[in-house]
């Protein structure tokens, strides 16, 4: 039995498109997320899954039994399905505790186990209006957890935070999949937070989908430059303008567009024995903590180059070859 498909299901607002036919499946235990930039329907998908948005066409099944929309029924929503928004409120004036107390389904000791999932035990005694965002949203994560659903949506649940708090949540939602085995799907408009954690990426533009996949396929091999945006820093020569770059790419792409990735290039000060480089000059290094990056002027083409190596300035003439094939 498929543990959550959606047969075209599609949604209308205002006469305009939010979300076109979709055919979506996914296994218990699956890491999905679904990337895209704001407006492609990325949110609207999540809530017709939850029942939150009755869909127009198509239907929604979880285990095998179909979804009943906010149309079909008093309380919208699933109770085997938790769905947390970018846009989640605490009631004010109440202490952690008693806002769990609110919705906690558990013994004592399984909702113990959450609350130290998400790292809030030692928040308890404290009011909403004590906390900070990223503490707040790791309370509102455990009150949908507590409600011990078997399937966790998590709407741009990396959004707002500083780098700190981005990382605790990251850990959180894996301890989520692993201690808890709860199995989770989320969105972010900024896929490059979703490589290290899915095991399968759909990317959705004008509420359509435009290509899915693993994470190192999509990476590699984008089918567009929309998707090659969202997933990193990436290079996209026209060898039709810019014919220097065969000796980089070879023959094979003459008079195409080659998508390459700025750590897939190696760069150098002097002249490497291989016959195939280019030559360039280096107008910027940006400093980012773990690497470099170096932007160099080729044939009035700015290419990115990704380096470990602090050995170059501006005005410094370098060649650049292909340090690898990537996936």
């Amino acid at each position: 039995m498929v543990f959550l498909d959606l047969q075209a299901v599609s949604k209308y607002e205002r006469g305009n498109t939010v979300l076109q036919p979709m055919h979506f499946s996914m296994q218990e235990g699956e890491r999905v997320a679904i990337a895209g930039e704001t407006g492609s329907g990325k949110s609207t998908f999540l809530k017709l899954i939850a029942g939150l948005l009755q869909p127009d066409e198509g239907n929604v099944y979880f285990e095998g039994v179909r979804v009943l929309g906010p149309d079909e029924q008093l309380l919208p929503g699933h109770p085997k399905i938790a769905y947390l928004s970018q846009h989640f409120e605490l009631r004010n004036n109440y202490k952690v505790h008693e806002l769990l107390e609110m919705t906690n389904q558990l013994d004592a000791r399984s909702a113990q186990q959450i609350f130290d999932v998400c790292r809030i035990s030692h928040l308890m005694m404290r009011k909403s209006d004590e906390l900070s965002g990223g503490e707040k949203q790791r309370i509102a994560l455990a009150k949908q957890l507590t409600s011990f659903p078997k399937l966790l949506l998590l709407d741009e649940p990396f959004s707002n935070l500083d780098r700190v708090h981005k990382e605790l949540i990251r850990s959180v939602i894996e301890d989520i999949c692993t201690t808890l085995k709860v199995t989770c799907l989320l969105v972010s408009h900024d896929a490059t937070d979703l490589l290290s954690w899915a095991d399968r990426i759909i990317i959705m533009q004008d509420g359509q989908v435009v290509q899915q996949g693993t994470p190192k396929q999509l990476y590699h091999h984008p089918v567009n430059e929309y998707v090659a945006a969202l997933m990193g820093d990436y290079n996209l020569i026209n060898t039709k303008t810019h014919e220097v770059f065969l000796q980089l790419l070879g023959e094979g792409i003459r008079g195409k567009r080659a998508l390459i990735r700025p750590e897939q290039l190696a760069i150098s000060v002097t002249q490497p024995a291989q016959p195939h480089f280019v030559e360039g000059v280096v107008q910027k290094v940006l400093f980012f903590g773990a690497y470099y990056s170096i932007e160099v002027l080729v044939d009035g083409f700015i290419l990115k180059v990704r380096t470990t190596a602090f050995m170059f300035n501006a005005g410094d003439i370098v060649f650049i070859t292909v340090a690898s094939t990537g996936a």
